[in-house]
């Protein structure tokens, strides 16, 4: 894989710069949240908002979720809700994780410089967007307000918040030599800051004139450019201060004895003392407006620390998935990812990534969606495992599509330029429109916004209207689909709208398995022509029987 340089870093992370474009702002004196990542109505890529509530993102982010710095976590929860579908990009991503499993040395010396990092990352948030109010406290943020706001003037947040990026800087060259262009790549971006002019304000000395600052290499050797202390008490402005005070007494005890020089002298060095408390403060004012922020509006438009951060995030990503992959139990596999103009996902012994922690002997299935089963259709009673097993293909396609291991023995995919998935929405509904409407809408939507590297999942299809309107809105709706070449998936009781598919040679179909009238949660070929509407309602006790029993009981009171 050949090895990405710094003038191509952007290209190689396009739509992951947490920090330049989503942290660093320079517009905006807040820093990110998860929950600007979250994809809008307005603002979304391969997930729309409708989709990542119904797959469970958050669910999967907590799941896979490992890190250990909190740009960490950002890298990993934006991948999940804007999922990258570039396959050079996924395959670099991939060969990264690899060689982080097989070479334990650079795990090690990876997590080792991501722990010692971590304690201080929080200090560098505090500098960037902290409001400083002044006084003499520098501790924790103010629970009172949903800003970041300290006491004093910044003086600390200063320091540490520097100091963390020294620390970041310096401790990167303790980390083993990867081989992989996607780690070389993240560890030159943040050894690249070191050579930048903002690390250099950043390590100081800072020296400051005129509301300009030098670095200690740019000030001119006979310029009056004063140099930056980030502490309230300055020892040159004190020595002077209580020098002039000390000065005067001299001054009246040998100069002018006829005024009772003892007495005035020591009265006006006494006035010196309440005096000094009230400069010094005057003196944070003027640092933390004229020097403090103006820096910090400097480093939060850097791209040198925009990109040495996102790097720390995306390495720590990386760390994440394969703490994750560590945790699963039973396969896991990293699918080969392909570059094709067709979507593609082919998965041997798929298991759910959420429903395998809480339930160990979890039955896996194989996943099949390519260009002979473009179309794939589902029928089978309720509680067999239908829709865990669409959410297991959403899931697995997403988990897959960030460049993580996934629950499964082998597999392949092409990155999805979109992920749909349709589920019912009553809490949408309106007397205008009805619930037909509502879902009808949807799909519309869906269909009109796919392409052939789509993969969409519709559980079930026009609900809500007569049997009839049913089978002809549904089979021109997968005949689109099938014409299109997305790769869809349909849940459907509707045994009579997959014969009339199956006649006319598209799709591919599975039901659930059941034997001695239990499912087996296993999906086989076939088409199921059998409800078992009695056994699931005798099994929440609304059968016939229930009815009639508690009919006669109600009979036998009255």
């Amino acid at each position: 894989m050949a090895l990405l340089n710094h003038d191509n870093f952007d290209e190689t992370l396009r739509m992951t710069t947490i920090w330049r474009d989503k942290y660093l702002l320079s517009d905006s004196d807040q820093p990110t949240t998860m929950e600007d990542f979250r994809p809008t109505e307005t603002d979304h890529a391969a997930l729309d908002p409708k989709t990542f509530t119904a797959i469970e993102t958050e669910a999967l982010f907590h799941a896979v979720d490992f890190a250990t710095t909190d740009i960490g976590r950002l890298a990993l929860y934006r991948s999940l809700a804007r999922p990258e579908w570039d396959a050079e990009k996924l395959q670099q991503k991939q060969q990264a994780l690899r060689e982080i499993e097989s070479n334990p040395h650079l795990y090690e010396a990876l997590d080792t410089y991501i722990r010692k990092i971590a304690p201080g990352e929080k200090s560098l948030k505090y500098l960037l967007y902290g409001e400083f109010s002044g006084g003499l406290a520098t501790d924790e943020p103010s629970s009172r307000t949903d800003k970041l706001e300290f006491g004093g003037y910044g003086y600390r947040q200063f320091q540490d918040g520097t100091q963390f990026v020294v620390d970041l800087v310096e401790k990167a060259d303790d980390v083993t030599q990867p081989q992989s262009g996607y780690l070389q790549t993240l560890l030159d971006a943040i050894r690249g800051l070191g050579q930048s002019r903002i690390y250099e304000l950043m390590k100081g000395p800072v020296y400051s004139s005129g509301g300009k600052f030098k670095t200690k290499r740019e000030k001119p050797r006979l310029h009056l450019y004063s140099r930056f202390h980030p502490s309230l008490f300055k020892i040159m402005p004190a020595a002077i201060f209580f020098a002039a005070g000390y000065g005067m007494l001299f001054f009246f005890e040998n100069f002018m004895p006829q005024f009772n020089a003892s007495y005035i002298g020591y009265g006006i060095l006494a006035l010196t003392v309440p005096v000094f408390p009230i400069i010094l403060l005057a003196m944070g004012v003027s640092d933390r407006d004229s020097i403090i922020y103006p820096l910090r509006r400097l480093f939060r438009e850097s791209p040198e620390l925009a990109k040495a951060i996102e790097a720390l995030g995306l390495i720590d990503e990386l760390l994440s998935f394969h703490r994750y992959g560590e945790s699963i139990h039973g396969d896991k596999t990293l699918p080969a990812v392909l570059d094709e103009k067709q979507h593609r996902l082919l998965i041997h012994q798929a298991r759910n990534p959420l429903l395998i922690k809480h339930i160990p002997d979890y039955v896996p299935n194989d996943i099949e969606l390519d260009q002979s089963g473009r179309v794939l259709i589902i029928t089978g009673p309720n509680s067999g495992g239908k829709t865990a097993y669409c959410k297991t293909i959403a899931q697995i396609q997403l988990l897959g599509q960030i460049g993580c291991y996934i629950p499964a023995k082998h597999g392949q995919l092409a990155p999805a330029e979109h992920i749909y998935y349709q589920v019912p929405d009553p809490g949408q509904l309106s007397a205008a429109m009805g619930r037909f409407g509502h879902e009808l809408q949807r799909t519309r939507e869906i269909f009109f916004n796919s392409t052939p590297r789509s993969l969409v999942v519709l559980d079930e299809l026009s609900e809500g209207t007569t049997f009839e309107e049913k089978m002809t809105i549904s089979e021109y709706i997968l005949k689109g689909f099938h014409k299109l070449g997305a790769s869809t998936l349909l849940v459907t009781h509707n045994h009579e709208l997959c014969e009339r598919l199956q006649s006319d040679g598209i799709g591919r179909y599975l039901q659930v398995e059941f034997l001695s009238q239990a499912p087996t949660h296993r999906l086989i070929p076939g088409i199921s022509t059998v409800s078992h509407a009695d056994r699931v309602a005798s099994a929440i006790g609304f059968s016939q029987q229930d009815v009639e029993a508690h009919l006669e009981k109600q009979g036998e009171i009255s």
